[in-house]
């Protein structure tokens, strides 16, 4: 699989995103666990920063985190929950469609990763932002033998509406690095090569797990 392919533009996003007017309202930026700055992620954000490179080596680390974009999204089980819930792990938050070419190309090394890392630490929440053929996506997972991965997704857009408005989205795929109390560490905004020992190294200092443990 190729490491170095375009992110789907902007452009592109619009066509198929809902728009909103009481998005605003219910969904934002702010912190996800009601914390204030999240001066405790600095130590992470240092950890990893040193691995942003190679086949990662798009990730923007933030110096100074922030907590992470408020989102909620469809639940395996369909309910509806916020990223919030997910509160306690490391998360790889990986927005995809099957409409965009580099996310499909990169889904089976996420399902690796969750493969190797997932469990209580940490997990990839691979959320769908498709908003038609909404049973195409799981369609495609199962055909293509992606299946470690839980399927999270947002047919309304307005998780697409919500990191355009926090400047972290300007395209598919886009990838946003949460620590375990809900603040944001760094962003890749395109796609990666996930399975890669690059992205592995970057993924354990994230847990502050030696490499290769």
């Amino acid at each position: 699989m190729p490491s170095l392919l375009r992110s789907v533009p902007l452009l592109a996003l619009a066509a198929t995103a809902a728009v909103s007017l009481g998005a605003a309202s219910i969904y934002g930026t702010g912190p996800l666990s009601g914390s204030g700055e999240c001066r405790a992620a600095r130590a992470a954000s240092a950890r990893i920063a040193p691995l942003a490179k190679g086949e990662v080596a798009a990730f923007s680390v933030l110096s100074i985190p922030k907590p992470a974009p408020a989102i909620a999204f469809n639940a395996p089980d369909g309910r509806t929950i916020d990223l919030a819930a997910l509160n306690g792990k490391v998360r790889l938050v990986n927005l995809w469609a099957t409409w965009c070419v580099p996310c499909r190309q990169e889904m089976p090394a996420l399902d690796q990763l969750q493969a190797e890392f997932g469990g209580p630490e940490f997990e990839v929440v691979a959320v769908n932002v498709d908003t038609r053929n909404l049973e195409r996506p799981r369609t495609w997972l199962q055909e293509n033998g992606v299946n470690r991965l839980a399927y999270y997704a947002d047919p309304s857009g307005k998780v697409m509406q919500v990191l355009q408005r926090s400047g972290d989205l300007v395209g598919l795929p886009t990838s946003i690095l949460v620590d375990r109390d809900g603040c944001q560490i760094a962003v890749l905004k395109g796609p990666a090569e996930w399975a890669s020992r690059d992205a592995k190294a970057l993924i354990a200092a994230a847990l502050a797990r030696p490499a290769g443990a």
